[in-house]
Parts: C-alpha cells; structure tokens; sequence
C-alpha cells in the first residue's frame, strides 16, 4: 500500500500495524528517514508531488519490487508538503518469507525512491531555498540494481 501525506506520521504504529497478522511471514524490514537540519542550514525540507502520477509511479515499482523479491506485502508513506528537522520523511516496510528478501527489497525501494522517484525537493535555509537533485552517491546506489 502508497500513501503519500502532508501530515507527520508515528513510523513505530505503522510497523506495529503492518506486522499484525503475519503468520507465514519470517521476516520483516523496514526503514525511516528523518529530514535532517544539516547544521543549521535547512530549516525546512519541502517536497512536491503530483497525486495520481506520483503514487502510481511508486505502485508500479513497488510491485515490480514485489515480484522481485517474492515480497508477501509492502507499505509506503511518503511525505509531502513542508517537513521540519527531525521529523519523518518516509516510511517503507517490506514482508517476506526470509529476512535476506525482506533486507533487499527494502533497500531497493529506497534507492528508487530517493533517486528515481517522481518527487521535487527544495530545501528551505537562512540563504534562501534551493532545488534538491540526488546525489552522485544517490544515483550509483540505485545503479547497482540495474545490474542484476
């Protein structure tokens, strides 16, 4: 399930709530990223989306994700909107048989999500905004999947 949302969100009831009910499932993954203050120089991150386009530009590649890696299920939250320092930008869970599938595919979705995912970023600082491009790391991170 993709859930995009311009309001903060408890990452610990959504795991708690995906765990629920999952007596054939051996494994559980998940991931959380924070906005970060980067020293001072973001006071704010603010990401763009367009619903309809966005949310299934993420659904196709969390189903591709999830006959990868033969996933039982997976959920997304992602941010939009105005998000302070510290709070949760994305929250991706994945479900499968065995930790080691449940592990990669939550990375997967994250490299996608953080570089190849149909969002834009700008950052919110004392000099100013600024657009947000992924990072040359971002990109050799999703790379590696192309390989395989």
């Amino acid at each position: 399930m993709i859930t995009l949302t311009e309001a903060p969100f408890e990452p610990g009831a959504l795991l708690t709530a995906f765990c629920v009910g999952r007596a054939e499932t051996g494994a559980v993954a998940s991931f959380v990223g924070l906005a970060r203050a980067e020293q001072g120089q973001a006071a704010a991150l603010e990401l763009e989306a367009y619903p309809g386009f966005t949310d299934a530009a993420i659904q196709d590649f969390a189903e591709a994700a999830k006959a990868r890696f033969s996933l039982h299920d997976y959920r997304i939250v992602h941010r939009t909107g105005h998000i302070a320092p510290g709070e949760a930008i994305v929250f991706v869970a994945t479900a499968a048989g065995h930790r080691r599938a449940a592990f990669e595919a939550c990375d997967f979705l994250m490299d996608w999500l953080k570089s190849r995912a149909p969002f834009w970023k700008k950052e919110h600082g004392p000099g100013g905004a600024r657009w947000i491009e992924p990072t040359d790391r971002d990109r050799t991170d999703a790379s590696r999947w192309d390989q395989e």
